[in-house]
């Protein structure tokens, strides 16, 4: 599983995760401020543009990040970290 398949899959209270309250950790549970950084970041300019929540359940991310190239001025460079931070494995 990936950031991209847990943000859509977790639920609290029957709604969609708040990207806001994510903290990304290595694996003894230190923060990673960057990576937490990042991926909000990217998750509020996908905000703008797509309903994360609403997408078909079979997309991968490479389907959300098509549509932020043809949606948004972001450069690739931009939209090609975007896709490293949802890729990442959990």
């Amino acid at each position: 599983m990936n950031v991209y398949h847990a943000l859509k899959m977790i639920q609290i209270e029957h709604q969609p995760l708040n990207h806001r309250q994510v903290v990304i950790t290595d694996e003894n549970g230190k923060p990673l401020s960057q990576l937490t950084d990042l991926l909000s970041d990217c998750l509020s300019k996908i905000d703008l543009f797509v309903d994360l929540p609403s997408t078909d359940t079979a997309s991968d991310v490479s389907d959300v990040i098509d549509d932020l190239h043809l949606l948004t001025p972001l450069p690739n460079d931009v939209l090609d970290e975007y896709q490293k931070v949802f890729d990442q494995p959990i």
